[in-house]
C-alpha cells in the first residue's frame, strides 16, 4: 500500500458526529426494501417489487488492504472511516447496529432486553462483505436438523426451537491480516533407534528391542507469507463458536455496499486492529511452528526458541453473515449460530437429566449382565 506520510493525525469523533443512516425506499410504494439472500437484489415485502443491486465499487476494492502501522498511528484517510449508531448489550457486550427510530429490542446474541442509546461510534469502514446466501428458512432447517442430531437432549427442545422462534441475520465483523513473516529458531531433532538387551524372565534369558531417541541440537530460519488470516472482531459470541463455522469462502467477498445490509443487522467491532493482530499472530505462530517441525525433521522435534518477525502487515475490515437464534429453555438461555454462506451450525445444547439417568441405569445393567454371564461361564 502507498505510504501517506503527509496526512495529519486524525481526531477521534465525538458522539455528536453525524451517523450514517441508510434507507432504501421502494420505487413503487415507498416501503423499505430488504436484501434478498442468495441474490444481488433488494425486494419489497409490501408490494413485491424487485430492485437490482448495482455494485458501486470495483472488485479490487473488496481486496484492498490497509497498512497496519498507518492504522495504528491513525494516519489513514477519513474516507476509511464511518460513523454508525450502535447499542451495546449490558449482558454479553455485543454492539449491534439499530435503525433510527428503534428504541428497544432484544439482543440477538443472548436475548437480553436492551434499550438503544443515541451514541455515535466512529470506526474503520468495512472494505468488503460476504452477502447472505441462506435465507432464514434455510438457516432454520439447518438448525433444526442439527438439533435433531443431538443425543441426550430434552424431547421438547427441537419442537420448542421450531415453534416460531425467529432468527436474526447479522453481519459479524472480522479482521483479515496479511504478513510476510521471517522466523529464527533453535531446537532439537530426535531420531529413534533401538537397542537390543537381554532380560531374565521365568528363569530364561530373553532378548528384546528397546526404543531410544538420539537428540541433536539444530537451528535455522524459515519464512512464510500469510494471506487473509481471519480474526473475529467481537466478543459477544464464544470464539470457538465462530471458529467452528469456518471455513469461509473469502473469494466471494464483494465491495462493501450498505444495500446488502438492508433488512439485516450489522455488528460493530469490539476488538480493534491491535488486539485483533495479537490473536492473528497466535494463529500464524501455530502454522510457523508446524513449518519449523517439518524443517527440523526426524522422528521427534523440540522447539526451544522461536523468534518471529512480521513485516509488511496489512489488514481488511470485512463483514461475514450468520444467522443467530437466542432463546430460553426452562429459564436458561441457549444460542445457535448458522454460517449463512455454508449452513454449518454451532450452538449450546441442554442435556436431559432423565435421559442421562436412564442411560446410566442401562449401562450399569448391561455391565452387570456381562459380569454375570462371565461368572457363570
Amino acid at each position: 500500500m502507498t505510504d501517506l506520510p503527509n496526512i495529519p493525525r486524525r481526531r477521534r469523533a465525538s458522539a455528536a458526529d453525524t451517523a450514517e443512516e441508510h434507507r432504501f425506499p421502494c420505487e413503487q410504494c415507498g416501503a423499505n426494501l430488504t436484501f434478498a439472500p442468495g441474490q444481488t437484489e433488494l425486494r419489497c415485502d409490501h408490494c413485491g417489487h424487485v430492485q437490482h443491486i448495482s455494485l458501486r465499487g470495483a472488485m479490487s476494492d473488496a481486496l484492498r488492504e490497509l497498512d497496519y502501522n498507518l492504522v495504528l498511528a491513525n494516519l489513514v484517510r477519513d474516507a476509511e472511516y464511518e460513523t454508525t449508531r450502535f447499542i451495546q448489550c449490558p449482558n454479553c457486550g455485543a454492539k449491534s447496529e439499530f435503525q433510527e427510530g428503534t428504541h428497544a429490542a432484544a439482543c440477538p446474541f443472548c436475548a437480553t432486553p436492551v434499550v438503544t442509546d443515541t451514541g455515535a461510534h466512529r470506526q474503520i469502514k468495512p472494505q468488503a462483505l460476504v452477502p447472505f446466501t441462506l435465507d432464514e428458512r434455510a438457516a432454520r432447517d439447518a438448525m433444526t436438523k442439527w438439533l435433531g442430531s443431538l443425543w441426550l437432549a430434552p424431547n421438547g427442545l427441537q419442537e420448542y426451537a421450531r415453534k416460531g422462534r425467529s432468527m436474526s441475520g447479522i453481519y459479524v465483523p472480522y479482521w483479515t491480516f496479511d504478513s510476510n513473516s521471517r522466523s529464527e529458531y533453535t531446537g532439537q531433532r530426535g531420531d529413534i533407534y533401538y537397542e537390543t538387551r537381554t532380560v531374565m524372565r521365568d528363569g530364561k534369558r530373553h532378548t528384546e528391542q528397546v526404543q531410544r531417541i538420539r537428540w541433536t541440537r539444530v537451528s535455522g530460519q524459515t519464512a512464510r507469507v500469510f494471506d487473509d488470516v481471519l480474526v473475529l472482531a467481537e466478543n459477544a459470541l464464544p470464539r470457538d463458536y465462530t471458529d467452528a463455522l469456518e471455513p469461509w469462502d473469502l473469494s466471494q467477498l464483494l465491495p462493501y455496499d450498505p444495500q446488502f445490509l438492508s433488512g439485516f443487522r450489522a455488528e460493530g467491532y469490539a476488538l480493534g486492529p491491535e488486539e485483533g493482530f495479537d490473536i492473528g499472530q497466535q494463529k500464524m505462530r501455530a502454522v510457523i511452528e508446524g513449518d519449523v517441525r517439518r524443517q527440523i525433521g526426524g522422528d521427534r522435534q523440540q522447539i526451544d526458541r522461536l523468534h518471529v518477525e512480521h513485516n509488511d502487515v496489512t489488514l481488511k475490515h470485512v463483514l461475514l453473515p450468520i444467522w443467530v437464534a437466542a432463546y430460553k429453555y426452562r429459564d436458561k438461555s441457549y444460542r445457535f449460530v448458522v454460517n449463512a454462506q455454508t449452513g454449518k451450525v454451532k450452538g449450546e445444547r441442554p442435556w436431559s437429566a432423565w435421559k442421562i439417568f436412564f442411560l446410566v441405569l442401562a449401562v450399569g445393567a448391561l455391565a452387570a449382565g456381562v459380569a454375570f454371564l462371565g461368572y457363570n461361564g
